[in-house]
């Protein structure tokens, strides 16, 4: 990977020092800045015997199962999943721009997971809320006294006719979605593509996204590729959204579009990627009137509609009216994440049916809150906190500079550090997400703030 100097970047002397501060305070900031409620110093564990099972070992999943732990006194907790890797997803644009290797966003869920909880290493594939109950892919029932949902989402790729995932790296295809192994395939395909430059086609689906950033980052770190190879002035990037925007808050959502068209980025909105012919390179947008449209491209990076799992969205957990209810998100109640209708269920990460919130820095906020309002459950008592929605996203804007996006559920802007203007790159916004993050994302995992 060529590197070069990036601008905004302090002078080295100053830099060191400047460094070492923030480094000492990363720690306190986590993944979302703003202190998150957690279990008091000092403060007598809950004694119980309820079994709680967690179906899902993502950030979500393990994180709510420290904090149970510490809250609880004698809680059987058991985490039902598969996945024996664990993957830094927020990691996975880094790997796939070329700044980070692989192994960084690669760990052991045996590594992360609490001593103590069981581990059914099976995925859900049936969940029985009216019998308290859920049922492994093999058709073993658990009986569970609380139930934690932290699945995450299904990336659902057959709505796109002619794709193929494992094809992704070869023929100018990309997705940094699917898997840290996709992540890798995506670099050397944007790596072969910005040597020679030539038409990059970016897209973005109407469904609710987990990393909704994560589109408009690899969107600036192809157009800076392009730009550090010296090949930007024989191409072309478009961005393709099935939205009538780019980005769910608006101020955000403004702001880039300034920056694409500052940078020649082209935009075509309400244009739905329907089909692929990889072979060809050649991409069939439709619009909402039905309107077909071929786009060839030499690369393209595609962005997979996503929805609940089965096991979630086929059952009574699932919203059945309202905007949430298509994709089979869980109905919780969005302030409390208590499931609507069974108060002994909670909701936690990308599966939740909230108006926003599909990132690890929402997780490291409602985390502490679901494990409290669980723990209040269990003693009777209602649910007392109310959780406003946070979502925080480094935005990266090209090598060595983002944005720090931070926003509730309404869409404002919530900016947490004095020195940061949320609408303003800084060095120090890319520094965090390439240095801060994933050390802050193991504390938020292991329960630890």
């Amino acid at each position: 990977m060529n590197h070069r100097a990036s601008p905004g970047k302090p002078p080295m002397a100053s830099r060191r020092a400047w460094l070492g501060g923030m480094a000492g305070t990363s720690a306190a900031w986590g993944l979302g800045l703003h202190a998150a409620p957690a279990h008091a110093a000092g403060q007598a564990a809950q004694a119980t015997r309820a079994h709680i099972v967690i179906a899902g070992s993502g950030l979500a999943g393990i994180a709510v199962a420290h904090r149970l732990q510490a809250l609880l006194e004698g809680a059987r907790i058991t985490i039902v999943d598969a996945k024996e890797v664990h993957n830094y997803q927020p990691g996975f644009t880094l790997v796939a721009s070329g700044v980070w290797p692989v192994d960084k966003v690669i760990d052991r869920n045996a590594d992360l997971q609490p001593a103590g909880v069981e581990w059914v290493k099976e995925m859900v594939a049936e969940f029985d809320p009216a019998a308290n109950a859920v049922v492994t892919a093999s058709g073993k029932r658990i009986a569970y006294d609380y139930l934690v949902v932290a699945t995450g989402t299904h990336q659902d790729w057959s709505q796109i006719e002619g794709m193929d995932v494992q094809a992704i790296g070869s023929n100018g295809l990309a997705s940094v979605y699917p898997s840290s192994a996709a992540a890798v395939a995506t670099w050397a395909a944007m790596d072969q593509f910005r040597a020679k430059g030539g038409q990059a086609v970016m897209t973005l689906p109407a469904t609710p996204l987990k990393c909704a950033g994560a589109p408009l980052k690899m969107t600036f770190m192809v157009r800076d590729r392009l730009a550090q190879a010296g090949t930007l002035a024989r191409s072309q990037v478009t961005f393709y959204s099935a939205l009538h925007n780019v980005f769910g808050v608006k101020p955000v959502n403004d702001n880039v579009l300034e920056r694409w068209q500052a940078l020649g980025v082209g935009v075509q909105f309400t244009q739905k990627l329907q089909a692929i012919d990889i072979g060809a390179r050649r991409a069939t947008f439709v619009s909402p009137e039905g309107e077909k449209t071929e786009v060839p491209y030499d690369f393209i990076h595609v962005v997979p509609p996503m929805r609940a799992p089965d096991a979630v969205k086929n059952s009574d957990l699932a919203w059945k009216d309202g905007p949430m209810a298509a994709g089979g998100w869980l109905e919780v109640d969005k302030d409390t994440l208590q499931h609507r209708r069974y108060p002994n269920v909670f909701g936690l990460g990308d599966i939740n049916g909230t108006p926003r919130g599909k990132t690890a820095a929402t997780v490291k906020k409602s985390a502490p809150i679901v494990a409290q309002h669980l723990a209040d459950v269990i003693a009777g008592r209602a649910p007392g906190q109310k959780f406003d929605g946070y979502t925080s996203c480094p935005l990266i804007v090209r090598e060595g500079s983002a944005l720090l996006i931070e926003f509730d559920y309404e869409g404002r802007l919530t900016p947490s550090l004095p020195m940061i203007e949320p609408l303003q790159e800084s060095y120090f916004a890319w520094l965090m997400k390439v240095r801060m993050l994933k050390p802050a994302y193991l504390s938020v995992l292991k329960g630890r703030v």
